[in-house]
């Protein structure tokens, strides 16, 4: 029999190996917002950089051919002007200290900084948090071009796009995710406003913003005829769309998973992971079946962008909705995205490649998700009304903000520098006019059908 004395030297002995088997903490690398954090986040960030080829990709193949490199050009300079107008002056008014309405400081950001390093402490995780929130910026300005393809002068577009990335984007971040890097922002704050991953702040921003657009630069000419009818302009190669597409599921991993900004102290970045792609998944299902059962088949460029719609519809929620309700978001996130772009040419708004469609709508959608659909959470329990009114006070208080200002911004630059090319430079393509080149050999860049099947 044991003595007392030898039971409590087992008990000691068993909790020093269960002591021995925690792993410790490394100063500077485990701890929250240090260096493996901050790996995390460079990692996720150039995963959401990649995105950028797969708009690129997405927008040239569902548009025609003459205007490839237009298009190109675009999502180049959105990205290029969007890096350096952020870190001089969008960062420092979505992060910097507000003063109820946008931040007042940190512009030119320097993660060295005292101001910076009074955040957080560590500068390398203060410049993995600049690139990361660099990328979203940009994903927002892109969402733009191809809701404008085929008709905007690329000069008064480069105009928007400073203009979307130092001011449109960035004070709206303040509003809703001003505690990710400093105080809460007016929405999470008295509202308690929930979008973990930008279904509202990037998605939906970029979407009314594309929707201002395409309504004040009008329609491509043919794409209704007198009698009101929508007149079909194909895209001329979905074999890049589809490509395009594919890439956007990829980067969208590090877009939702990415925002935890962290993997260690139990960042829920795996589990983000299956609930963005079940929702893609579910999204594709969705617009499958609702482009089938509408159109009598299964339209292709319909279920891709049910691809993007059902990664919209997870995007705020991708934290705190359960496997099943993230597929059933993104599941009517499909169906929505079809349903909108048939409405959308019945109001006679041409929007190419369903920009607004996938990322308005239903980023409102995803937005109002959370409020529906979320799991308990230490915050909130599902059901709970004060969190669908909290969504829907983000959710307008977006759209007022993106389309009203982006309506102004638009018609300023319409009635000074111009909006619209001419009627001539439309019809005969965008890439010679703007460009001086062709994307393909000129011969098969032609109104009408190319040498390879496809509508140029």
């Amino acid at each position: 029999m044991d003595e007392p004395g030898d039971l409590k030297a087992e008990e000691n002995a068993e909790g020093e190996d269960a002591e021995a088997n925690v792993a410790p903490t490394v100063p500077g690398i485990t701890e929250p917002g240090g260096d493996l954090d901050a790996l995390w986040t460079c990692l996720a960030a150039f995963l959401v950089f990649f995105m950028q080829a797969g708009f690129a990709l997405v927008e040239a193949g569902f548009t025609r051919a003459k205007n490839a490199c237009n298009i190109i050009m675009k999502n180049l300079m959105d990205f290029a002007i969007g890096s350096l107008g952020f870190w001089l002056i969008g960062f420092g008014l979505m992060f910097g200290t507000t003063n109820g309405l946008f931040g007042t400081d940190q512009f030119m950001f320097d993660g060295t900084s005292p101001e910076a390093l009074a955040v957080k402490p560590n500068p390398t995780f203060n410049w993995a948090f600049l690139i990361f929130q660099t990328v979203f910026c940009a994903t927002a300005a892109t969402i733009v071009s191809g809701a404008m393809a085929e008709r905007t002068k690329f000069s008064a577009y480069l105009v928007y796009s400073v203009l979307i990335t130092c001011i449109v984007y960035p004070i709206f971040g303040s509003w809703a995710w001003g505690s990710l890097y400093t105080q809460a922002g007016w929405l999470d704050a008295k509202w308690g406003f929930l979008d973990y991953a930008g279904s509202t702040v990037v998605h939906s921003i970029g979407g009314w913003c594309a929707l201002a657009g395409a309504i004040t630069i009008g329609p491509r000419i043919g794409k209704y005829t007198a009698d009101g009818k929508v007149k079909p302009i194909p895209g001329h190669n979905i074999t890049l769309g589809a490509l395009g597409v594919f890439i956007l599921w990829l980067g969208w991993f590090g877009f939702n998973a990415g925002s935890t900004t962290a993997i260690t102290d139990g960042a829920p970045f795996a589990y983000i992971c299956i609930t963005t792609n079940l929702a893609a998944a579910s999204g594709v299902v969705g617009a499958l079946i609702t482009s089938w059962i509408m159109f009598g088949k299964p339209d292709t460029s319909f279920t891709l962008n049910g691809a993007l719609a059902g990664l919209v519809s997870i995007t705020a929620g991708c934290d705190c909705l359960s496997p099943g309700w993230a597929a059933i978001a993104g599941l009517i996130g499909g169906v929505i995205v079809v349903l909108s772009c048939v409405m959308l040419d019945k109001l006679k708004i041409d929007d190419p490649v369903g920009a607004v469609s996938v990322h308005g709508v239903c980023g409102a959608w995803g937005t109002l998700a959370v409020g529906l659909f979320m799991k308990e959470t230490g915050l909130v329990n599902s059901g709970d009304p004060s969190q669908l009114i909290a969504q829907l006070v983000g959710i307008v208080t977006a759209f007022v903000w993106a389309f009203a200002l982006s309506m102004i911004i638009f018609n300023v630059i319409k009635f000074t520098m111009g909006l619209r090319v001419t009627a001539e430079e439309e019809m005969q393509g965008l890439d010679i006019h703007e460009h001086g080149m062709y994307a393909y050999p000129a011969h098969l860049v032609t109104e009408g059908t190319s040498q390879a099947g496809h509508v140029s």
